[in-house]
């Protein structure tokens, strides 16, 4: 399997001891490319680093997520607009809604989201998007860039029948991660991922958050890597009846395409 890991937190400190090796074994595990993901002004610098440093393993996006939505100024925006100018970054986000945590204020939260979207209708970058119990105000701030924007991505899918598919007809891409594995809050998932088409899903890990549960051997620190995404391919392509084969290689052309991603063998 060659496969693409659409979400990795690989700025996130606990990788500082070991990101080589970790960037080693995900290669070693048939993950041919990742897209490092910036959700903070702090990370997003570093997420560009990472990707100048691995041309052609990895690339970036840079975005503010909801919980560091407060952190949104006019600065801040000129910083993303640096940030896009360069070809590595692939994506506008990690941004969205979030009144789950609710670790910035709502009106914050939807300042940060408007001048995101705004940003993607400009540079014609795809998004990479975060909705958590935000599904009305997260669709109705979407519809209010309604022809403007190119494809989005409403990363880590955790949501209801009813969010899936509102996002299926509005032709959005949706991102899986471990949380399929997970029996006491991802059991719903195993149904619905049978009806996501194989030209809109893709898969990631959201690294190092979201370790399946079901990996085993577990590691001892419990970190989530992008090597364990054949694992989730592997469950996601039980649940949709297919071989993991035909699973890894329609995500992988899925987020090629959809992060307009060199070929490979080109």
């Amino acid at each position: 399997m060659q496969l693409i890991d659409i979400g990795a937190n690989l700025t996130h400190d606990s990788f500082d001891r070991d990101r080589d090796a970790v960037l080693q074994r995900a290669r070693a595990a048939g993950v041919a490319r990742m897209v490092v993901t910036g959700a903070s002004r702090e990370h997003n610098p570093q997420a560009l680093a990472l990707a100048q440093a691995h041309p052609g393993f990895l690339y970036a996006t840079a975005g503010v997520h909801p919980h560091h939505a407060v952190e949104y100024t006019d600065e801040c925006d000129a910083e993303l607009r640096a940030l896009h100018a360069h070809a590595e970054v692939v994506a506008v986000g990690e941004c969205g809604l979030d009144y789950f945590r609710d670790f910035s204020p709502r009106p914050a939260q939807r300042k940060a989201f408007e001048r995101q979207l705004q940003l993607a209708s400009e540079n014609g970058k795809p998004l990479f998007l975060h909705q958590r119990d935000a599904h009305v105000d997260f669709l109705a701030m979407m519809k209010d860039f309604d022809g403007k924007l190119g494809p989005a991505v409403v990363h880590c899918f955790t949501g209801t029948r009813e969010e899936l598919f509102d996002y299926l007809d509005r032709d959005w891409h949706v991102g899986i991660t471990g949380w399929l594995c997970d029996e006491r809050r991802g059991q719903h998932l195993r149904e619905l991922v049978k009806h996501v088409p194989a030209n809109r899903l893709m898969v990631e890990t959201d690294a190092p958050y979201l370790l399946p549960r079901t990996l085993r051997p577990m590691p001892k620190d419990r970190r989530n890597e992008p090597a364990f995404l054949p694992h989730i391919v592997e469950e996601l392509a039980r649940d949709r009846g297919e071989d993991a084969a035909t699973a890894a290689a329609a995500s992988t052309a899925t987020a090629r395409a959809f992060f307009r991603l060199p070929d490979p063998a080109a």
